[in-house]
């Protein structure tokens, strides 16, 4: 019986369709890499259709990974019309190469944007490949409430698409219970399963800080508040910079730095100069190791998004790795995060209407460090508990085990 399953299972072949498909290699949001990797761990074989900013069509073999990389365009400061030509390419692209593997046992789609799933519908109707659909934010709410789209046509047409892409999935994977939520209402009875994103537990610990990097980074004796991630207009990032404005007036001995890239750095560079921050720096987009650098200085990391509703819903990568490396959270909106942290004591909140009251509750962990030990701890914690890679590598193994065989 159990040689049957076994050799049932090895006939599985997973497509992955993702458009921003990155590497620990590359930096950059790992989900897609962390679960591509937990099902070839598995013996599992698995093909990623991705992007990428280069000339000419690659396949590469990475990590035991088939990455056919498309050449297709896209960076954070592209505008609407640039960033909807490059999704379209990514379409028409990733259902020509996907049909190099028609014998794909499953599908599995990774939104944003929402229109990889009428490349994942294609497939399906072409060569009756199953899909799941990964929804790790809200489209088209989001962009829809953020003010990008405003054409009513275009508004109904979206939400037409993304009705009909639940609907005809296999099943819906939703990285947050709030997304679940809101899934539940536009597909009542759909099976939804939940998928957090991960915390590298085995490559992100709580360290230290050393010495060289203390230098390196130019922050011996301070408090160091980072911001490692995206730096777009959804981040609210302006809030970060009025929070160090705030800590400089009071003169408390707190750098904040921030990693990233973004549409939005060349502006916050300017605002930053003319203020002038001194406890503020920039660091450039780095990959992982460079990441665990910034992690060993770090004694809090900020979590920031605009003051948005549908942003409340997101699940936020920078959020996960600082949990693994045993950051205290600092968050500036509400939601499942704020909740999450303040329930198990792994940091606080800061409300984006009242950046000054980051001032107190900062003095109190340089004050006493006990009290910033303990929020650090309970983050190590959490992420064991919950969001290991070997804990939802299993929970993602078992999903696609179940559908993928079938």
């Amino acid at each position: 019986m159990a040689i049957a399953s076994f050799v049932l299972f090895a006939l599985v072949k997973v497509l992955l369709l993702h458009q921003h498909f990155n590497t620990p290699y590359q930096g950059g949001a790992l989900r897609s890499y962390y679960l591509a990797k937990a099902l070839v761990d598995r013996g599992v074989q698995v093909v990623v259709i991705t992007g990428y900013n280069g000339k000419d069509y690659e396949k590469k073999q990475i990590d035991g990974i088939e990455v056919h990389y498309l050449p297709i365009a896209y960076n954070n400061g592209f505008g609407f019309y640039k960033r909807s030509y490059s999704f379209i390419r990514f379409i028409i692209l990733s259902i020509r190469y996907g049909s190099i593997h028609k014998d794909a046992s499953i599908c599995y789609a990774i939104s944003v944007p929402l229109t990889i799933g009428i490349a994942a519908l294609e497939l399906k109707r072409r060569y009756k490949i199953p899909f799941i659909f990964e929804v790790g934010d809200l489209w088209p709410d989001a962009p829809i409430q953020l003010g990008f789209i405003k054409n009513p046509l275009l508004k109904t047409l979206l939400y037409q698409l993304e009705t009909k892409i639940y609907q005809r999935s296999k099943s819906v994977v939703a990285l947050s219970t709030a997304i679940k939520n809101s899934i539940e209402k536009k597909v009542p009875g759909k099976r939804i399963d939940i998928i957090p994103n991960m915390s590298d537990t085995d490559f992100f610990k709580p360290e230290e800080k050393r010495f060289d990097l203390v230098k390196k980074f130019d922050v011996e004796g301070k408090f160091v508040v980072s911001y490692i991630g995206a730096i777009g207009f959804a981040n609210g990032l302006d809030f970060f910079l009025e929070c160090a404005r705030a800590c400089q007036k009071a003169a408390l001995p707190v750098q904040f730095v921030m990693c990233g890239d973004g549409a939005m750095l060349k502006r916050l560079k300017e605002i930053s100069e003319r203020n002038e921050l001194k406890n503020f720096s920039i660091i450039p987009f780095q990959n992982r190791d460079g990441i665990a650098e910034i992690m060993n200085i770090t004694d809090a990391s900020f979590v920031c998004y605009r003051p948005e509703p549908i942003l409340e819903t997101g699940s936020p990568n920078k959020y996960f790795d600082a949990l693994a490396a045993g950051k205290m959270i600092i968050a500036n909106f509400a939601g499942w995060i704020k909740e999450e942290i303040e329930k198990e004591g792994c940091g606080f909140y800061v409300p984006s209407s009242s950046p000054e009251t980051i001032i107190t509750k900062l003095a109190r962990c340089i004050e006493n460090p006990s009290v910033l030990i303990n929020y650090q701890k309970a983050s190590r914690s959490l992420a064991e508990r919950k969001y290991s890679r070997k804990l939802l590598g299993d929970a993602f193994y078992n999903l696609i085990n179940e559908q993928g065989s079938i």
